[in-house]
Formats: structure tokens, C-alpha cells, sequence
């Protein structure tokens, strides 16, 4: 990390930002995509850090995402699969991949609704329940390693930041 004239440190984004700049683009554009582009850049070193820690559980990010849904429901760790998809941020078609594939590992069972025979549970097994657990910490564990080094009340700042952010565009669906 470099810093600039008035020796504020300097990532990567700040040269494309910097591009940006040249090119015309408004100040409040440029910030707005500095933010996307930092929030996409550290979603993909977590991901990268949790990769091969679930591929030795034999999960994908999206079967992590969607146990993990799960899980957070409490006990009996169960949902309908529509809640499912809104709640991992899957499409549909998405979702039924993820499910057939944690249901031939074994992790997944589906119930019927008693209130509505029209539709099914989801709902996680013993098995899927310990593995969830196991992939949870090392979720956690990837998340302690790519934020090594920086400050907690730095982590808080941002993440205090981007709640305000999720709370005015979070409900917005786009095509």
C-alpha cells in the first residue's frame, strides 16, 4: 500500500478511481463504485481464503450459504425452499441445484408441510447439522485471516457503514 501526496494510504481501487477521474466521471459516481468494487474485492478474498476449506468438507459456497441458512433457523433447521432462496440470495433454479446435490450427500431432507400439502421442508439432518458446524468455523477462521492486521474498531466502522448502505438499497430487486 502506497501513499499519496498527503500520505493517505492507496489501494489498488484508488488507480482505477483515478481513471475514473480522468475520464469525467463525477466525484459521487466514483465513490459509489470505490465502494462496489472494494465490497466485491473482499467478499473474493474471503471466498478464496474459504475455498479450500470447504472443498475438503466437499461443499461448494453456495451449498455453505444454504446450510448455513438453515442452521440459523434453529432447531429443526428447517424452511420452505422459496425462504431458502431469499434468504441465501439464490435464484430458484440455483437453489434446486444446491438442494439435490446436499440431499444425495446426505445433509438435507425433505419434509412435507402438514399445513400445506402443496409444498415441502427443507430441513438440515445430524450429518448436515455437523458439517454446517464444522464449515462454520472455518468460515470464521477465513474471516479472522483475511481481516488479520486490521484494527476492530476499523471492521466496525465499515461494517457500520455498509449497514446504511443495505438500508436504503438492500430491498431493491434488480433484473
Amino acid at each position: 500500500m502506497q501513499g499519496d501526496a498527503g500520505g493517505v494510504p492507496r489501494d489498488d481501487i484508488d488507480v482505477v478511481a483515478e481513471t475514473w477521474r480522468r475520464e469525467g466521471l463525477p466525484e459521487p459516481l466514483v465513490a459509489i463504485l470505490e465502494v462496489g468494487k472494494r465490497a466485491g474485492r473482499i467478499t473474493m478474498l474471503i471466498e478464496q481464503a474459504m475455498r479450500a476449506e470447504l472443498a475438503e468438507l466437499g461443499l461448494t459456497y453456495a451449498e455453505f450459504e444454504v446450510l448455513t441458512v438453515l442452521r440459523r433457523e434453529g432447531a429443526p433447521y428447517r424452511l420452505r425452499p422459496s425462504e431458502l432462496t431469499r434468504s441465501a440470495f439464490l435464484t430458484s433454479g440455483g437453489t434446486s441445484n444446491v438442494l439435490q446435490r446436499l440431499q444425495r450427500a446426505g445433509y438435507i431432507e425433505r419434509a412435507a408441510n402438514t399445513g400445506d400439502a402443496r409444498s415441502r421442508f427443507v430441513q438440515l439432518t445430524g450429518e448436515g447439522l455437523r458439517v454446517t458446524e464444522r464449515a462454520m468455523r472455518a468460515s470464521g477462521a477465513a474471516h479472522r485471516e483475511v481481516l488479520a492486521g486490521v484494527p476492530p474498531e476499523d471492521v466496525r466502522h465499515a461494517a457500520d457503514a455498509l449497514r446504511e448502505i443495505l438500508l436504503v438499497i438492500g430491498r431493491r430487486r434488480f433484473r
